[in-house]
């Protein structure tokens, strides 16, 4: 199943549901609060833990280095921030360390946790956090050498705006990477997985986290989310250059790499 087609200008989706484009950015919001404290522990629970080697693979890819200045978008519990940091910091130490990481979220509760998160994991330094929408980012041009965002693009209203801003912020040569749940490439996966996404994960949620609405929401985003070769055509259309992707468990999930030439 997918269904990611466009919606009007004043009009958008949420999940499955056609709203005006003005309230999606808000709706989003209250479905992150209400499962905010149970975030990562789903996250484990809705893939078995393998989100955890998906996110290891986007830091891997970036590779990132020391002196680079990174924004990671949509990542309030810090789970892709603490990854790059440590491999920026690497075996050598963090008096090596003269970059950072931004936390960028527009979720001010899923800030909390992951700054919770960074303090009971000893992360004092190289990690500053901001409350932003990824429309419209509060940094100025040219500003970090790489933009990460994990399994937050399909919630944003405006999808080629915030690659835009991708863009806007990045630096020349600056990479972005994306983690995304895509889109299946593998028969008789896809149908499994369907079952699994729109019978089970929200049962699921509303056991552990009494939010079933919440994962029923977040099950349809994936369906409604371009599918891999799209987003290719998504980021070249935000002048974002080189654009390729890896295939990540048959498609269910993808990391999309795009540079600012």
């Amino acid at each position: 199943m997918n269904t990611n087609e466009q919606t009007s200008e004043n009009a958008t989706h949420f999940g499955f549901e056609t709203v005006a484009a003005s309230e999606k950015a808000g709706r989003v919001r209250e479905v992150f609060d209400a499962v905010a404290p149970k975030y990562d522990l789903m996250n484990d629970l809705m893939s078995g833990g393998v989100h955890r080697l998906w996110k290891d693979a986007m830091a891997d890819w970036l590779a990132p280095q020391a002196t680079w200045s990174i924004i990671d978008v949509a990542g309030g519990t810090g789970d892709i921030a603490f990854r790059l940091l440590d491999r920026m910091i690497g075996d050598k130490g963090t008096d090596t360390l003269t970059g950072s990481v931004t936390v960028c979220d527009i979720n001010q509760a899923m800030l909390e946790h992951g700054r919770d998160r960074a303090l009971d994991k000893g992360k004092l330094n190289g990690l500053d956090w901001a409350v932003g929408n990824a429309e419209s980012l509060p940094f100025p041009d040219m500003h970090f050498d790489a933009y990460t965002i994990a399994f937050g693009l399909r919630n944003v209203t405006d999808i080629p705006a915030a690659l835009a801003e991708a863009r806007r912020v990045l630096k020349p040569g600056g990479r972005l990477l994306c983690l995304e749940f895509s889109t299946v490439v593998l028969p008789v996966l896809d149908k499994l997985y369907d079952t699994y996404s729109f019978s089970i994960l929200p049962r699921l949620g509303q056991m552990v986290s009494g939010e079933g609405d919440a994962y029923r929401y977040l099950a349809e985003s994936i369906r409604r989310f371009p599918a891999q070769d799209a987003l290719v055509d998504l980021m070249t259309d935000a002048a974002l250059g080189r654009v390729s992707y890896r295939n990540l468990a048959g498609g269910i999930a993808a990391i999309h790499s795009g540079w600012r030439l």
